[in-house]
């Protein structure tokens, strides 16, 4: 295939002026009724982008994958004001799309397959299907014909593609039995549309999870610690996955264990409530100098990107991490099983490693450090798309679970008194940094809201969750942006439309370069966990904002948030 990329590299803009006079509802006409009014679209060998605009002025929100340099970048010259992110990647294993942690609505291989060789198909197949949400739709165009340029082809069938439809669970429709001519009129090629779509998930991810938070025997809070935590990175660290394959999405330990530290300090150091239906029995990862150091500290002091330097604090820390992520080991994960069966449903490989002596940085190589934590895909994929709705559920069960325990029935502890202690805690002591770098700046330069471009002053100004904190709990320095405060006050808990995120892109990245430029280390350490599509060791703040405005696009997906123009 890269001879084929080569040469749509080489000859682009030919190539480009030929598709883009052929109209999308000339080419499409044969399907364009079964186009979903809304969600999210991969064009998966986009080429010139026609495709891809046409879809994203048609609501969609799209995701375009090419992998000949020259065509993309004559396609991303096009200046719209739809929602279109363009990804170098390639198919079979279209690594850079299965990074962002999305699924489709529509996706669409328009004069594609032929292209791909016979012995890649079925793994192409299977990565697109793992891409497809319930009743989404793979479309794919079947070129027949010869080739009178140096271009490979191979030949294609409607056949093969029903083969593989049944063989991965998707329903398959050709669209006419009589081959349609080719509209940019070469007598020699001729055209079929075939449509697969996935009738239904069909993972079992949701009768497994259920079966752990409802059904599941349990002797304290742990497999549901342990499901929230894994909940809390599906949903807000797409960028924090090590490796992913067919069967396993790989995830830094310490990052587990970061969350099940966050989770469980204020129920254990603020509210001292028991968390296991021993009475007499201390929790596994309480120890004296671990722990039990940090107790005059906060779930909020702990965050990744921090730094720490206090050597005592240091050692506390790291030995807290070390002591949960082995009680998870020994505990939740190994106990957590397929129903019926002695088979654990995640697997857990510690490393060996020694406390850092300089500073104990919360990032992704100190994360990874510790270990491995391997969680089956089609559950990543389930937490990642349905957390709205899983986390409720998880709430639910581990104050039901609290509320049964002796030493809680004493304390006459009420379900509220349960949920608030589980509720995450309020981001206003998180907005004090930013509040102190805006001040300190306003001193001596000026700052311009984020959203208005306006002049800001000490009196006027608030810090915003650009992506609302009630919907989408985040306090990354990238998410807090200093603005007027009664833009601030309209704007509440409503999520910026992609076209106020690209009005106001000037504003964000100068706050950025302003704000965190001399404090990079944090800065790009959580965007770099938080948003999509960036490698851990990125350092450039256009690429957060081509990230941020893909983060935006999956939370509307998922959360279906009020949009603010």
């Amino acid at each position: 295939m890269s001879d084929n990329i080569s040469f749509y590299s080489v000859n682009a803009e030919s190539l480009a002026v030929q598709y883009d006079k052929v109209p999308f509802e000339l080419v499409h006409k044969d399907w364009i009724n079964e186009l979903p009014s809304d969600g999210v679209a991969l064009d998966v060998g986009a080429g010139s982008g026609r495709d891809a605009r046409y879809l994203a002025a048609r609501g969609l929100s799209v995701v375009a994958v090419e992998p000949a340099e020259g065509i993309r970048e004559l396609a991303q010259r096009y200046v719209t004001s739809h929602s279109i992110h363009w990804l170098d990647d390639r198919l079979p294993d279209l690594a850079n799309v299965f990074t962002l942690q999305m699924k489709f609505d529509l996706i669409l291989l328009s004069a594609v397959w032929m292209h791909i060789p016979p012995s890649q198909r079925e793994r192409s197949f299977r990565k697109l299907s793992s891409l497809l949400k319930p009743n989404g739709r793979i479309v794919i165009s079947l070129r027949h014909g010869s080739c009178e340029d140096e271009r490979t082809m191979y030949d294609v069938c409607e056949a093969e593609l029903s083969k593989l439809a049944r063989q991965f669970g998707l329903t398959f429709k050709l669209l006419s039995d009589t081959k349609q001519q080719d509209e940019l009129g070469r007598d020699n090629v001729s055209w079929q549309t075939v449509i697969c779509t996935l009738p239904d998930d069909g993972t079992g991810a949701f009768p497994l999870i259920r079966n752990i938070v409802v059904n599941d025997s349990k002797a304290s809070t742990y497999k549901i610690a342990l499901l929230r935590s894994l909940l809390r990175i599906a949903e807000g660290h797409p960028g924090a996955v090590i490796e992913r394959n067919d069967e396993h999405v790989v995830l830094p330990m310490g990052l587990v264990a970061l969350y099940w530290l966050k989770l469980y300090k204020p129920l254990i150091d603020t509210h001292s409530m028991q968390q296991s239906s021993n009475n007499s029995k201390g929790l596994g990862f309480i120890k004296e100098n671990g722990w039990g150091a940090l107790s005059t500290f906060t779930s909020s002091d702990f965050y990744v990107g921090a730094s720490y330097q206090e050597p005592v604090l240091m050692g506390s820390l790291y030995k807290a991490l070390k002591d949960i992520a082995s009680t998870i080991k020994n505990m939740p994960a190994k106990y957590t099983t397929i129903p019926g069966t002695k088979n654990t449903v995640f697997d857990v490989e510690l490393f060996k490693s020694r406390a850092p002596k300089e500073a104990l940085n919360l990032d992704f190589d100190f994360l990874c450090s510790l270990g491995k934590f391997y969680v089956p895909k089609h559950i990543w994929d389930a937490l990642s798309r349905f957390s709205i709705w899983i986390e409720p559920a998880l709430i639910n069960e581990w104050a039901t679970l609290m509320s049964g325990y002796g030493l809680n029935k004493s304390k006459h502890f009420t379900k509220l008194d349960y949920l608030n202690a589980l509720t995450w805690h309020d981001p206003q002591r998180s907005t004090n940094k930013v509040r102190d770098r805006v001040n300190d700046l306003l001193h001596s330069t000026d700052l311009a809201c984020c959203w208005s471009g306006k002049s800001l002053s000490h009196k006027n100004y608030a810090v915003d969750h650009a992506f609302p904190y009630s919907r989408w709990p985040n306090n990354d320095l990238w998410n807090l942006l200093p603005t007027l405060s009664r833009i601030n006050a309209v704007k509440s808990d409503k999520l910026p439309t992609t076209s106020k995120l690209a009005t106001s892109r000037e504003f964000i990245t100068h706050w950025w370069q302003e704000g965190w430029d001399q404090n990079g280390a944090e800065f790009f350490s959580q965007a770099n966990l938080a948003l999509p599509n960036l490698s851990p060791t990125n350092r450039n703040f256009d690429d957060v904002f081509e990230a941020m405005k893909l983060q935006r696009d999956r939370i509307k997906d998922i959360q279906q948030l009020q949009d603010w123009y």
